[in-house]
């Protein structure tokens, strides 16, 4: 089996044997492992001056360091974070991609169209408005909805070269959630379960990733069908056997519909022992 097919047979909770399918939502130290700045961090502003022989070179260095990348730390999946941005450069790095690995690696890109945490400096503005202009907000989230989804199918119509999406909006701090339980059934489940809903629709894979205590909210995520789960739970372990039961009858409800990952069954499980294995086995 190649990469791809083994990550895309875990999330269908299909057994494959070995070691589990990894990735990486983002490996910036490129510099230090091969010399090249990563993607993310090139500066383009000047770039539809550039010539197409210029743009293409820049091109194929991106899609070629995403697979040295790949390669090097035995990833499964690539997760491409297009620059410059739009349907055309995105199509030209996933082309550029499969030309030079063909079917070997998954490849996903970010994709979420909920809102998240708001950042420091308008927390307070985010939280008045979820009062005063509800309305603002679902509006933002539609808008938001409409654009991905318009460049999913775009990229849908064009080899459908992408196999799926990360969303990638933090909903948790450590502790709690920001949002409220009925506030989370407000301003993200309906976007959450349309976007997922959709994706699947056309034929890609979705992975929910957020930082934070996610327990709150577990139910309502999982509840949205995503392939997968994938939260960076910090409180998790000190929560361990507070929630052991609570986490497992969720997990037992929603496997064959939202595909945990192993390491999310193994987290859940209780106990350090399958925690220390589940890291041994991904190292």
């Amino acid at each position: 089996m190649t990469n791809r097919e083994r990550f895309i047979r875990t999330l269908r909770c299909e057994k494959i044997g070995g070691q589990v399918p990894t990735f990486e939502l983002v490996f910036f130290l490129t510099m230090e492992a091969f010399g090249q700045v990563h993607p993310s961090h090139r500066y383009y502003a000047q770039w539809n001056q550039m010539s197409a022989g210029e743009k293409k070179l820049h091109m194929k260095n991106m899609a070629q360091l995403y697979i040295d990348t790949a390669q090097r730390y035995g990833h499964s999946a690539i997760f491409i974070h297009p620059n410059p941005e739009g349907f055309e450069n995105t199509q030209w790095l996933l082309e550029e991609i499969r030309d030079i690995s063909g079917n070997e690696y998954y490849i996903m890109m970010h994709g979420d169209t909920t809102q998240k945490i708001p950042g420091g400096n308008n927390m307070m503005e985010f939280s008045v408005r979820m009062y005063e202009e509800p309305e603002t907000l679902h509006e933002e989230s539609k808008k938001k909805m409409e654009r991905l989804l318009a460049l999913a199918e775009k990229l849908d119509s064009h080899g459908h070269l992408l196999d799926g999406f990360a969303l990638c909006s933090d909903y948790c701090f450590n502790v709690n959630p920001f949002f409220s339980p009925e506030q989370f059934d407000e301003f993200i489940v309906p976007y959450l379960k349309e976007t997922i809903a959709e994706y699947r629709r056309m034929g890609y894979y979705t992975i929910k990733h957020s930082d934070g205590n996610i327990l709150p909210v577990l139910k309502q995520i999982a509840a949205c069908n995503p392939h997968a789960i994938v939260p960076f739970p910090v409180s998790w372990t000190v929560k361990m056997k507070k929630k052991q039961k609570e986490t497992q009858d969720i997990l037992s409800y929603h496997s064959q519909a939202a595909g945990w990952s192993d390491k999310a069954r193994a987290k859940a499980s209780g106990g350090r022992q399958p925690i220390e294995e589940c890291g041994r086995t991904g190292l």
